[in-house]
């Protein structure tokens, strides 16, 4: 469990405390994914466009006489084959992360919005839900997890 929620010793129970640390460690994989999922996106960009220009130089200007012959020589080395399967292969892993992206983002902003949405619950006492905006300006500060509304 991340310190700064262990140190909320009267402002929160227990419970509540491991509900903080969840949405903690979904923003981190959230947050993870992300940046994952950026690396892929220029990675797939990248080797597309060099594979563009390969293609461009190498094939289509020598040969654009006829079509036949630019297909022929593209067929003719495997080299061209590894390359458009890595091309291929980077985008699909780009769209696999998007989709885990997807995923994680989707289940973050379920748990905030839960605890928004239970926060009476949570801080029942008085002295709790007075004390309860030093909790979620923490959450703010510490973690860039606003509890203060649903919207993103």
């Amino acid at each position: 469990m991340e310190s700064t929620i262990i140190l909320l010793d009267e402002k929160t129970d227990q419970a509540t405390k491991q509900m903080l640390q969840n949405v903690v460690d979904r923003k981190k994989k959230f947050e993870a994914l992300k940046k994952k999922h950026l690396q892929s996106l220029w990675a797939t960009m990248i080797v597309a466009v060099l594979f563009m220009i390969y293609l461009y130089f190498y094939i289509v200007v020598p040969y654009s006489y006829s079509f036949f012959s630019m297909f022929s020589v593209f067929v003719d080395h495997f080299s061209h084959f590894l390359f458009l399967a890595a091309t291929i292969g980077l985008y699909g892993y780009m769209v696999l992360i998007k989709k885990k992206l997807d995923k994680a983002e989707k289940e973050f902003q379920l748990l905030r919005c839960e605890i928004i949405n239970k926060s009476k619950q949570l801080w029942e006492k008085e002295e709790e839900w007075k004390n309860r905006h030093k909790v979620f300006e923490m959450m703010k500060k510490n973690y860039d997890i606003n509890l203060y509304h649903e919207n993103k």
